[in-house]
C-alpha cells in the first residue's frame, strides 16, 4: 500500500530547503525512486536516459490522455513528486488501477505549445507484479506553495472549491480555494504591485478541473453530472491525480463530483419612477428579416435560431420591466420594417405585457461597423425630446462604435440624455504602438479606447442633443474592467459610477476564462446621481454555461440570452 499524508505548504518549504540532495539507491531489479526521475526542479534531471521505474497504476488514461499514471512508495523527500506520467507501448498489456507493474523506457517532458507538461516516460516494456494495491491520496486543506512535487500523485482537496465556469469544448472547469476569482484589473490599477498581487494570488488559488480526456467537444461534462453548474457552485473533496498540460496545473478526475449549485437570481428590483435596463445583446442578426439570408456573419445560424435568440432576449428584457433600454450589439442594418432593431421591437411588444415600445431611428448607422448599438423606450412612460445625436470620427467608426444619445423626458420633468456605447474589444487584429498589448492587463487597444472615453466626455460637455440640462448618463460595453484606464478616467473626470453610488458590493457583468470582472458601465453625471434610486446587474447569463444559449440546448426563459449580464438602473425624475 502506497500511503501519502498532508504536508502543509510551510513545512513543504522547509523540507524543499533542508532534505538531503544525495540520491536514492537503485532497488534490486534495477529500479530507481520515482522522485530520483522527476527530480525537484520542472524538468527531470534524467531527461533523454534509459531508467525502470516500479510502482502502483492510479489512473488509466490511455483512450483518453495516451498514458497511465505510475506512483511508488516514495523516496522520503516532500520536495520530489513520487509519480510521473508513462506512454505505454502497442503492445502493453490491458491495465488496470492497484496494477503493481515495472516499466522501463526513456525519461521526457511532455511540453506542448512551449508550455512546461509532466515529466513522462515513454515506456518499451511492461512487466505486471501484482493486482490489487492501493494508493492512499495526499490531503490537502490549501493550495500547496507548489504544485511540483505533487506532480501525477493522487491528491484529495479536503476544502470547498469553487467553480468559476467551465470551457465546454474540452469538459474543462476552472475551480479555485477560497471564493471565486475575480478580474485583477476590476479591483486594482493595471499594473500596480496591487495588481500583481491580485493576479499571483488567482494563480495560486486556481486549479482547472478535468475529465481525464484530449477529446474535443463531449456531449456531456460527466464529472458534473448531467446538468452544468453555475459559476459561482461549490464542490467539496475533489479527488484525482495532479497533472500538468496545456498551461495550467489541474486535477484528472476519475469520480464524479458532489456539485452544490448556486441559485439562479430572480429579476432584481430597483426604486425611482424611471427604469433604465443596458443590454449587450451578443450579436442579434436577423438575416434578411423575412425568414431568410442565413446565416448570418455573426449570431444566429438559422431561422430556427433567430427565433430562439429573440425569444431569449425578449424574456430578458421583459422580467426587467425597464422603460427605456440601451442596447449593444445589434446587426448595423437600417430602420427599415425588416431590419434588426425594428424587428426586435416588434417582438417585444408581441411579447407583451407592454406594447408600446418604441426605437430611437438614426437615420443611418450609427456608424458603418457591422455592429451598432440602439435605443428603445416605452411611449406611455417617456417621450424623445428633440432629435438622436452621434458622434463620429477619431476613434468611432471602424474601432469603437459610434455612441448614440437621446434625450428624454417624462411628463413634464427634466430632460434626461442617455448615451449608448460600445467601445473597442481588446482583440489584438491589427494592433501595434500604443494599441499593441502593454502586458500591463488591459489587452490591446486600451489607448484607443482611453481616446474614445476623452472624445465622448468631451463631446458630451457640447450639450449634442440641444436640450440642455445636466442629467446625463454614459452606459454601455466600454470593453474595460472597471480600474482599466477608459471607466477610471472617466470617474476621475467627475463621472459617478451608479455601482458605487447605489453601494452595490463586488458587481460583475462578464466572465472571461474563470474571472468575473464588468465590462459594462453606467456613469452618471454629479446632478443624476443624486436622483438615483438604485442599481442592479441581473446575473442571468455570465455564470451560466454556454450551452444553454439559443445555439445548443436552448433553456427555456432568459437564461444565457447573451455572454454579458444586463444592468438596471433606477431614478426618480
Amino acid at each position: 500500500m502506497v500511503r501519502h499524508r498532508l504536508w502543509p505548504a510551510s513545512l513543504l518549504l522547509l523540507a524543499t530547503a533542508c532534505s538531503p540532495t544525495s540520491p536514492a539507491r537503485p532497488a534490486a531489479d534495477g529500479s530507481m525512486p520515482i522522485g530520483q526521475v522527476q527530480g525537484r526542479g520542472e524538468r527531470s534531471p534524467l531527461e533523454g536516459q534509459a531508467v525502470a521505474v516500479t510502482g502502483t497504476v492510479s489512473g488509466n488514461f490511455v483512450r483518453g490522455l495516451g498514458g497511465f499514471f505510475l506512483q511508488d512508495d516514495g523516496d522520503n523527500d516532500p520536495a520530489t513528486s513520487d509519480a510521473l506520467f508513462v506512454l505505454p507501448p502497442e503492445d502493453a498489456p490491458e491495465l488496470r488501477s492497484g496494477d503493481r507493474v515495472r516499466v522501463r523506457g526513456t525519461v521526457f517532458e511532455q511540453d506542448d505549445n512551449d508550455h512546461p507538461g509532466v515529466t513522462a516516460v515513454r515506456a518499451e516494456r511492461i512487466e505486471v507484479l501484482g493486482q490489487g494495491a492501493t494508493i492512499e491520496p495526499v490531503v490537502l486543506d490549501e493550495p500547496p506553495a507548489d504544485w511540483e512535487p505533487l506532480e501525477g500523485m493522487r491528491v484529495r482537496i479536503d476544502a470547498e472549491l469553487s467553480l468559476n465556469g467551465s470551457d465546454e469544448r474540452y469538459a474543462e472547469t476552472v475551480a479555485s480555494f477560497g471564493g471565486r476569482l475575480w478580474t485583477p484589473s476590476e479591483q486594482a490599477v493595471p499594473g500596480s504591485d496591487a495588481y500583481r498581487q491580485l493576479d499571483a494570488d488567482n494563480a495560486r488559488r486556481s486549479l482547472v478541473l478535468d475529465d481525464a480526456s484530449n477529446h474535443r467537444d463531449p456531449e456531456r461534462i460527466w464529472y458534473l453530472g448531467d446538468a452544468l453548474p453555475r459559476a459561482g457552485s461549490h464542490i467539496e473533496d475533489a479527488e484525482g491525480i495532479v497533472d500538468q498540460r496545456h498551461g495550467s496545473w489541474r486535477l484528472q478526475l476519475q469520480a464524479p463530483l458532489q456539485v452544490r449549485a448556486a441559485p439562479r437570481p430572480s429579476a432584481p428590483q430597483v426604486g425611482g419612477n424611471l427604469r433604465l435596463a443596458v443590454f449587450n445583446m451578443e450579436n442579434y442578426f436577423n438575416g434578411d428579416g423575412r425568414g431568410g439570408g442565413f446565416p448570418t456573419p455573426r449570431g444566429a445560424k438559422t431561422p430556427q435560431q433567430l427565433q430562439a435568440q429573440t425569444a431569449k432576449l425578449v424574456a430578458t428584457l421583459q422580467a426587467l420591466g425597464a422603460d427605456i433600454a440601451a442596447l449593444m450589439e445589434l446587426e448595423n442594418d437600417g430602420y427599415g420594417a425588416d431590419a434588426s432593431l425594428p424587428r426586435f421591437v416588434a417582438a417585444l411588444n408581441a411579447a407583451g405585457p407592454a406594447r408600446d415600445w418604441r426605437f430611437v431611428d438614426a437615420g443611418h448607422g450609427p456608424g458603418t461597423d457591422t455592429i451598432r448599438v440602439g435605443l428603445i423606450y416605452r411611449a406611455s412612460r417617456v417621450a424623445p425630446a428633440g432629435a438622436p445625436a452621434v458622434l463620429e470620427g477619431g476613434p468611432f467608426g471602424e474601432r469603437s462604435r459610434v455612441p448614440l444619445a437621446q434625450a428624454f423626458r417624462r411628463g413634464s420633468g427634466p430632460a434626461l440624455v442617455v448615451v449608448a456605447n460600445h467601445f473597442k474589444s481588446k482583440g489584438c487584429s491589427e494592433a501595434e504602438g500604443a494599441d499593441a498589448d502593454q502586458d500591463d492587463g488591459q489587452g490591446c487597444w486600451n489607448a484607443l479606447r482611453t481616446d474614445s472615453a476623452r472624445r465622448l466626455d468631451a463631446w458630451l460637455k457640447t450639450d449634442p442633443t440641444g436640450q440642455g440640462g445636466d442629467l446625463q448618463l454614459v452606459v454601455g460595453d466600454l470593453n474595460a474592467y472597471a480600474m482599466e484606464d477608459p471607466p477610471r478616467w472617466l470617474r476621475e473626470a467627475g463621472w459617478r459610477d451608479a455601482f458605487a453610488v447605489a453601494g452595490v458590493e463586488a458587481p460583475y457583468s462578464y466572465v472571461y476564462r474563470g474571472q468575473a470582472g464588468r465590462l459594462d458601465h453606467a456613469l452618471l453625471s454629479p446632478a443624476l446621481a443624486q436622483r438615483l434610486r438604485g442599481a442592479a446587474e441581473w446575473h442571468v447569463n455570465a455564470d451560466e454555461p454556454d450551452r444553454e444559449g439559443y445555439a445548443r440546448d436552448n433553456l427555456p426563459g432568459p437564461w444565457r440570452s447573451s455572454d454579458h449580464d444586463p444592468m438596471l438602473l433606477g431614478f426618480d425624475l
